[in-house]
């Protein structure tokens, strides 16, 4: 990982507001003299306790790049170290240690263009998010597909924007996947990302896909990744990014 400057440094952000889209979801927006980041970034976070004891983790930046807050979707694990605080301890005024942003890979700008489709598992949502706010607000006229899985509709945590960014952009789509229960939108599914869902899909966009990017648990991604490269996309045109489960 390569950091230079002010990213490589730690530094203090404020947390400026704190809301819980879903139970298990904190969207945390914060302030602080960070540098503006490239969507598909993240930041890292550190917490440390009266004793000295430090724990860190690292957190997708959901916002577009340029917002007036910093936004992480931070999941409740319950064993986790960084989690939990965010949901139990932490309040609006608050100061936490943070690095960044951070990231080369999995990053996206307008001018590199589309069609773009974008593929979230659960929480992974969130550096795909900043891609779709930052193509919404740079760009509306690249084509891009995201593909959302969670347990429920309940779960999908910027399901209301979604919609309302493909209400006013013909060429954004957003497709809903859930594995537990039924969407009440038609032309989602109540079904877990395979060959044959991926294969629907593409022959429903009718695109073919210049960028793909794919976000979520190391079982989502190995599965969506598996199902593009059996429908003829070229692992070439893929980025990954996955997430564990100790956060």
């Amino acid at each position: 990982m390569n950091m230079t400057g002010a990213a490589s440094r730690w530094q203090q952000a404020s947390i400026e507001r704190i809301t819980h889209p879903t139970p298990n979801i904190a969207s945390v927006l914060l302030n602080g003299p960070l540098r503006r980041h490239v969507a598909g970034q993240h930041l890292d976070v550190r917490l440390s306790a009266p004793d000295g004891y430090q724990a860190q983790r690292s957190y997708s930046i959901a916002s577009a790049p340029g917002a007036p807050a910093i936004e992480l979707i931070i999941e409740k694990l319950d064993e986790g170290e960084v989690s939990p605080y965010f949901h139990e301890v932490a309040q609006a005024g608050d100061t936490i240690d943070v690095r960044g942003p951070i990231g080369g890979h999995f990053i996206w700008r307008a001018e590199d263009g589309g069609p773009l489709l974008l593929i979230a598992g659960g929480s992974g949502v969130a550096p795909l998010m900043a891609i779709a706010r930052e193509r919404a607000a740079t760009d509306p006229g690249i084509p891009a597909l995201l593909l959302y899985s969670a347990r429920t509709w309940e779960d999908l945590v910027f399901r209301e924007e979604l919609m309302e960014i493909q209400a006013r952009q013909p060429e954004f789509r957003f497709i809903a996947v859930t594995t537990r229960g039924s969407s009440p939108r038609p032309g989602d599914f109540g079904r877990r990302i395979d060959p044959s869902l991926v294969q629907e899909i593409l022959a429903r966009w009718d695109r073919k896909p210049a960028q793909v990017y794919v976000c979520g648990s190391n079982a989502f991604v190995e599965a969506a990744t598996f199902s593009l490269v059996a429908e003829g996309v070229p692992a070439g045109r893929i980025r990954t990014e996955r997430y564990g489960g100790s956060a």
